[in-house]
């Protein structure tokens, strides 16, 4: 099964909110290239299809962290499987036609220049990261509140905002911090550079 029916598979499998199937419609259709997007322009997922590989990816890993360990046993997180899919596949929706193909010059390793292909970020819509996520979702559905904080807070401490809101998320919603840490393990360690 390649990655887009994985993904779609997954999605339609544990996401069956209202304004679910519209929201899966706008991603399929011409006007969002979620499915051949890169994740980035040079480091994890930075190639066609990067940005529903690394969705799956932070899905897995969602899953998986919320079932081992200390956080199952000790701090007894239970979240649907809709929730856990909602804010795993759809986390980075932000991505959507924000790449565009691109070169770069490279030395190789005789030190001769050469032309790569790269992508290029250009945000027609530059809304933030994770509010312009939550922005997309709650276009086609509703989101619960930790949903949307787990979203919008995803990148946790690497990115720009106020780091006593991140804290203060992090402390008053646990799934935005399950999910930055599932989002940390799936660029870093799954997909690296």
């Amino acid at each position: 099964m390649n990655l887009r029916d994985k993904y779609i598979e997954l999605y339609n499998t544990y996401i069956k909110r209202d304004g679910a199937d519209k929201l899966l419609e706008y991603m399929l259709s011409k006007s969002s290239d979620f499915f051949t997007a890169p994740a980035s322009t040079r480091f994890h997922g930075s190639y066609e299809g990067g940005l529903v590989e690394h969705s799956i990816n932070v899905y897995e890993c969602l899953v998986d962290y919320l079932s081992r360990g200390r956080v199952k046993d000790i701090y007894d997180l239970n979240y649907d499987s809709e929730t856990i899919a909602i804010v795993a596949l759809l986390h980075d929706l932000c991505k959507i036609n924000c790449y565009r193909p691109g070169t770069r010059n490279v030395k190789d390793e005789r030190g001769v220049w050469k032309t790569v292909p790269t992508y290029e970020y250009d945000d027609k819509m530059p809304y933030g990261h994770g509010e312009k996520s939550v922005y997309i979702i709650t276009g086609f559905m509703k989101l619960t509140r930790e949903e949307a904080f787990a979203i919008r807070y995803h990148m946790g401490f690497s990115g720009c905002e106020d780091k006593r809101c991140i804290g203060d998320a992090f402390e008053q919603f646990p799934l935005a911090f399950a999910l930055c840490t599932a989002d940390m393990e799936a660029t870093y360690f799954i997909e690296g550079k």
